[in-house]
């Protein structure tokens, strides 16, 4: 594997390097940066985000902030379909599930990342070949006034529920644009979480994710404007 770039010091910068691999399949990304194409992606989920941190020069790693802090941007690949749609829904950040009292929408980590995102779509049906799908047009995102605040609205009412101890009554329909689900590599990975009677339980981790209607609407803004 080649050196990753350094972090790009200005959006000018990023949005050059992003350009740059528009229209390429992942093999051909993956041979610029002499990374292996794995034959799927269930073992290898987060292997497309890797390699396009490779190529962007992305720094963050697994911290709590975005991928490109200098410059305040966060990284999302997209996988879509023919018709253009998402195929799955994007994982943004773990969901803090103590200590949260004093937590506030500004501080938070998802409006962190949220607040200016760098998205990639990629061809993502699964009869297409790994190294054989093409990286799409990357575009910058920041969230309208009505999108933020349905962000925001979504956030506060479900810490509101982990506060309360309500985590293991929260699925993914509860959100219009963020849900919370289940974030771990098997059901014997549990952590600490406030219980009904404000006591400690074990619970499974979790992550806070969008809606694929709500990057659905993100994608269609992007080609409006683009049209």
């Amino acid at each position: 594997m080649k050196k990753a770039l350094s972090s790009p010091t200005s959006i000018d910068q990023l949005m050059e390097r992003a350009d740059a691999m528009a229209g390429l399949t992942l093999a051909e990304l993956a041979k610029r940066w002499q990374v292996q194409v794995p034959p799927d992606l269930r073992r290898d989920k987060g292997w497309v985000g890797q390699l396009m941190e490779l190529q962007l020069g992305a720094s963050a790693g697994n911290k709590a902030e975005p991928d490109f802090p200098e410059i305040d941007v966060e990284l999302k690949t997209l996988p879509i379909s023919y018709a253009l749609a998402p195929l799955e829904t994007t994982y943004v950040t773990v969901v803090p599930l103590t200590n949260i009292r004093a937590l506030n929408w500004f501080d938070s980590v998802v409006y962190q990342k949220l607040k200016r995102v760098l998205w990639v779509p990629v061809q993502g049906e699964r009869e297409i070949p790994v190294g054989d799908r093409i990286i799409g047009t990357p575009f910058l995102w920041q969230p309208s006034q009505q999108q933020l605040q349905m962000l925001r609205n979504d956030w506060e009412e479900l810490m509101e529920m982990v506060a309360l101890g309500n985590i293991n009554s929260i699925s993914a329909k509860f959100g219009d644009a963020l849900h919370i689900r289940p974030k771990a590599a098997n059901g014997r990975v549990l952590t600490d979480a406030i219980g009904e009677d404000g006591s400690p339980i074990k619970t499974l981790p979790r992550g806070f994710y969008l809606q694929k209607s709500f990057t659905q609407a993100i994608l269609n803004q992007a080609f409006a404007n683009d049209a």
